[in-house]
């Protein structure tokens, strides 16, 4: 922590607890207690940058006041000592009435939140220090804005007056008047606006505008506090997977203002461009304007370029410290700034939001800078961006009606019916509709229809605006500022040049890669990533591009990194095939109930309706040649992998036809007096096999128990096929796996009969076979005895579907439809545990599992084949726990080795959200 601290400044000694922090004494590695956005003000503040004077309440005194419902007792008197000592330093008292101080009141939580919680400019103004401001700033126009902007900022954010009376109200000035932009009103008419301002405030609240300054600050931290839990907050903090119970910290910044004239102005910049990762001069410049105007996106920016023309001075000092704070934070770095009168303050910095392909970019980028190691690189992204990077993109061959262009705000080819609000965006969403939101801009109200949304589309802003950084942020395709688009959403239409009308329900496809918008539907092509996967496109090659060398080296550094191999899910060669192409190093996971469908149904019909041990053993010997077929097929596509082949799981009755289909069919013939009998016979097997719980029921280990000859059939398959292949000068490496064992003695008794079938094959061919067996830990008995169970078995695959489904009691199918939306939205669940593993519950089983599995056979191997194994939060508590390897659908393998690979590669502190 620096030593600069301000000499008014007491330290608290209340229990030792210190709540509030002059900018002079944080730094950028006290997140936790400053918030992202105060201890970034520390940082610039010590490297010497220009930053107004301020100081920051901390993070733990809002979860006091959560938990309580009351401000630390020592936070006043701790707020009033800093504030004396900001007034000291400014020469000015907090809304003294001849030249007042004027303070921000901001939000900044650990993690950004952009436009999620709450802030407030200009407090301190009242209807005394407003004539001060005046006279001091020689400005009536530019005192009577601030003041308006403070009481509707104020009325909504911390009275809850609803922002759209203050909006009407401004709206009405502008058409009285004759202007479209708030800048064309004068000082008369913004004073009149502040009277009308006044009056909502009253009507609204029931209470009138505060005068104090001191109360004004008082009652915007507390609201700053509040928002925390407001409802978009929480919805976004469930969106982005961050915890509930950080708390945000408050930053009271000394105002400077970008709306003195047009000497004056405000920006967003970013060291690189968040949307591509190319190098340059990006962001947006507004000249006479305060912060909010250009995140909300009301009044189209120019680009940050154009800033050199208007102001020399200030953009060469601009590009000096977006310089420094790139190298010294060594990352893209997102920058809000101000210009008051030719000189320019520095109100923000923090590590950018970027989208998945700018993430790829820019970490290779500054590996070949010299800044960052590979490590490091793969800290700079993550599964989840991949994925996004393997979604299809438009056609460019397809016949095409481009109607518009905006921004590329972020990338990705959206198709859906066009809505105008967050509540259709959600409505249609929910009934299966796939929508896209067009506003004119978004605010923070919006989100719940920019999570519904298959993209976003906006008339006005740039890529600094809200629309275009939540949507960065959600990975969400965004156009942005597509001025020639008129949106009307009171009448639900836009309409687009040429005269042509986009009524809600049309179809349009928007381009968050080039900012095209088009109306209908555009078909799709494969990403360039996944061709690039499956070996269609190679990195280095002259006609790839520089996205799929930049993926291409991160999955290298990925690969040289991790320790847990990736397997595959598949059931047949071609996805076997696939997976390979895709980096597996096996299969963890051959479900062979998916071979007994299709054409073979009807031999296990008749395996289930055998009445004597001679038809049974007809029916395997049938399904016999077709299964060796099948692992043959398998085990050449993997040839030198392992393939672990999972025997038959899934209750038999799921074989046979439904139930009241079968008792319709048979009801018809007796009707008809039609032969029926196959029908009938098929009926009571149906009735017989019938059970209130199936997946509880007759499956797994228990079938090879009851049914005589089908695991030992299965096992005859596995091995002869990898006779076969061996005969060839093939390299098999099949693995036996036992589903749903509970007890060791199930598994010794399958073991015992598979073990030998083996060794009658092995006689019969001349063949030696290393095949191992082993089981699918599924079960929590077979978790908590899993050090028995390991003497019987060589190796666990931990089957985290149904091992959930048991923890919890959860029936998977039953519940996601019926009870998880409300878990998640009043957050019982921060994410589904079927979608990442319930580290203190099924995780904690999975960890004692494998402890004891080690404990008891020390080479055991140990693996995952649930749908976790793909999941990149669930595939570090892999790596954790010290698994060998995960298994996952073949589409997931990049995501699992890339994420495999950064647990491998993680240290404490890295934190790229």
């Amino acid at each position: 922590m620096s030593e600069n601290k301000d000499p008014h400044v007491a330290e608290s000694s209340v229990g030792g607890a210190k709540f509030v922090y002059d900018f002079t004494e944080g730094n950028r590695d006290l997140k936790d207690l400053l918030g992202g956005k105060g201890a970034n003000l520390a940082e610039m503040t010590n490297l010497g940058l220009p930053v107004p004077p301020g100081f920051t309440i901390t993070t733990e005194a809002c979860k006091t006041y959560l938990d309580s419902g009351e401000e630390p007792t020592a936070l006043r008197d701790e707020v009033s000592a800093h504030l004396e000592a900001l007034e000291a330093k400014m020469g000015k008292k907090l809304g003294q009435a001849d030249d007042p101080l004027l303070v921000s009141v901001r939000s900044g939580a650990k993690f950004s939140m952009p436009g999620m919680m709450d802030t407030v400019l200009n407090i301190g103004l009242s209807d005394k220090s407003v004539l001060g401001l005046s006279k001091q700033s020689g400005d009536d126009r530019f005192a009577w804005d601030s003041y308006r902007r403070l009481i509707q900022m104020f009325g909504k954010t911390v009275l809850g007056v609803d922002g759209e009376l203050f909006e009407e109200a401004l709206d009405a000035a502008k058409d009285l008047k004759k202007v479209t932009v708030d800048t064309d009103l004068e000082a008369a008419d913004l004073k009149k606006l502040v009277t009308k301002f006044k009056k909502i405030v009253k009507t609204e609240a029931g209470r009138d505008f505060p005068q104090d300054p001191r109360e004004q600050m008082d009652l915007a931290i507390k609201a700053v506090f509040d928002s925390w839990n407001g409802d978009r907050a929480k919805l976004y903090r469930r969106q982005e997977r961050i915890p509930h119970d950080l708390g945000t910290a408050v930053n009271i910044c000394s105002m400077v203002f970008g709306n003195l004239g047009p000497d004056s102005g405000t920006g967003v910049a970013f060291t690189r461009d968040p949307a591509s990762g190319h190098q340059g001069v990006y962001g947006d410049y507004l000249q006479n304007a305060q912060g909010e105007d250009v995140v909300a996106g009301i009044r189209n920016t120019v680009p940050l370029a154009e800033l050199e023309s208007i102001d020399k001075k200030s953009y060469d000092q601009l590009m000096g410290i977006m310089e420094t704070l790139e190298n010294h934070y060594k990352d893209l770095c997102d920058i809000e700034f101000t210009i008051e009168r030719g000189q320019l303050w520095m109100l923000q910095t923090r590590v950018g939001k970027r989208t998945a392909g700018a993430a790829f970019r820019i970490a290779t980028q500054l590996v070949d800078q010299g800044l960052i190691d590979e490590a490091e690189a793969l800290q700079r992204v993550t599964g989840a961006q991949l994925a996004q990077l393997m979604f299809p993109r438009f056609d460019e061959k397809a016949k095409v009606e481009q109607v518009g262009r905006g921004i590329a705000a972020s990338p990705g080819a959206a198709v859906g019916k066009a809505v105008f609000d967050s509540y259709t965006a959600v409505k249609w969403s929910r009934s299966g509709e796939k929508v896209i939101l067009v506003r004119r801009e978004t605010n923070p109200d919006d989100l719940d229809g920019m999570i519904a949304a298959e993209g976003i589309l906006t008339s006005r802003g740039g890529k600094t605006s809200h629309a275009a950084v939540v949507a960065r942020g959600m990975g969400k395709t965004c156009v942005c500022g597509a001025e020639e688009l008129e949106v009307d959403t009171k009448r639900r239409r836009m309409t687009v040049p040429g005269g042509h009308v986009v009524e809600e329900g049309d179809l349009i496809s928007i381009d968050g890669s080039s900012g095209k918008v088009y109306l209908g539907e555009v078909p799709v092509v494969p990403s360039p990533v996944v061709e690039y996967f499956e070996g269609r496109m190679h990195a280095g090659a002259d006609d790839a591009d520089e996205l799929v060398e930049a993926v291409h080296r991160i999955m290298a550094f990925a690969d040289r990194k991790r320790s847990l191999r990736v397997r595959a899910n598949a059931d047949n060669a071609e996805d076997a095939l696939r997976a390979r192409r895709f980096g597996a190093q096996g299969i963890g996971l051959c479900r062979t109930e998916h071979m007994f469908l299709g054409d073979r149904r009807e031999l296990v019909e008749r395996l289930i309706l055998a009445d004597t041990e001679e038809e049974r053993e007809e029916s395997l010997r049938a399904l016999l040649p077709l299964q060796k077929k099948d692992f043959v097929e398998l085990f050449s596509a993997m040839d030198g992998l392992p393939v672990t082949v999972r025997l038959l799981d899934p209750p038999l009755h799921e074989f046979l036809p439904d139930i009241t289909e079968l008792s319709v069919r048979v009801a018809l013939a007796e009707s008809r007096q039609e032969p029926h009998e196959n029908d009938l016979r098929l009926l009571q097997a149906v009735h017989r096999l019938h059970e209130q719980n199936p997946m509880l029921g007759l499956r797994g280990v228990r079938l090879g128990l009851v049914i005589p000859g089908l695991f030992t059939m299965q096992v005859r398959a596995i091995a002869e096929a990898a006779a076969e292949r061996k005969s060839a000068k093939g390299d098999p490496r099949a693995e036996i796996m036992i589903p749903l064992v509970g007890t060791v003695q199930e598994l010794e008794f399958v073991r015992e009969e598979a073990d030998q079938v083996i060794a009658e094959v092995e006689a019969a061919t001349g063949t030696e076979l290393k095949l191992s067996i082993g089981t699918m830990i599924e079960l929590p008995r077979a978790a908590v005895t899993a050090g028995q169970i390991a003497e019987a078995a060589e190796f666990f695959s931990f089957g985290t579907n149904d091992l959930t489904q048991t923890v919890w009691g959860f029936s998977r199918d039953d519940v996601e439809a019926s009870f998880f939306t409300a878990y998640l939205e009043k957050g019982i669940f921060g994410v589904s545990p079927f979608e990442t593993i319930d580290k203190d519950g099924v995780g904690a089983l999975v960890a004692a599992a494998a402890k004891a599995g080690r404990e008891t056979r020390p080479d055991i191997k140990l693996g995952v084949c649930g749908e976790h194994g793909g999941d990149p939060e669930s595939v570090h508590f892999f790596h954790e726990v010290g698994l060998d390897y995960v298994s996952c659908s073949p589409f997931r393998i990049p995501v699992a080795r890339l994420e495999a690979g950064r647990a491998a590669s993680s240290s404490k502190g890295s934190d790229h959200r």
